[in-house]
């Protein structure tokens, strides 16, 4: 049975930082496309960050130079660094892995999520 579970995830004040893990389990996803994706209140799931199989990443706009994606493969985990935290980020984070670049959609396997909360 695959399974992804999230943690790092919390309530940290703006401009804190956080470490998101997502940890694979039941295959192995070093041939995986992995991706962070978020959903705030009322708001639609939004890619926040990729990386594919071979190490290349993306980001969106909102988050470069503040969010950091890595993979460790040996581990069959991903991870998600978030610096400079704002209000605007807190959301429920989701980690992914598929074939897929920015759209969920190309995404077959999901975790349950980890909830980050910013206070201002």
């Amino acid at each position: 049975q695959v399974q992804l579970v999230e943690s790092g995830g919390g309530l940290v004040q703006a401009g804190g930082s956080l470490r998101l893990s997502c940890a694979a389990s039941g295959r192995t996803f070093s041939s995986y496309n992995w991706g962070w994706f978020r959903q705030a209140p009322g708001k639609e799931r939004e890619f926040v960050a990729g990386i594919r199989w071979s190490g290349l990443t993306s980001y969106a706009d909102s988050v470069k130079v503040r969010f950091t994606i890595s993979r460790d493969n040996a581990k069959n985990t991903m991870y998600l660094q978030i610096n400079s935290l704002k209000p605007e980020d807190t959301a429920v984070y989701y980690c992914a892995a598929g074939s897929g670049s920015r759209s969920a959609y190309e995404y077959d396997y999901w975790g349950q999520g980890t909830q980050v909360t910013v206070s201002s």
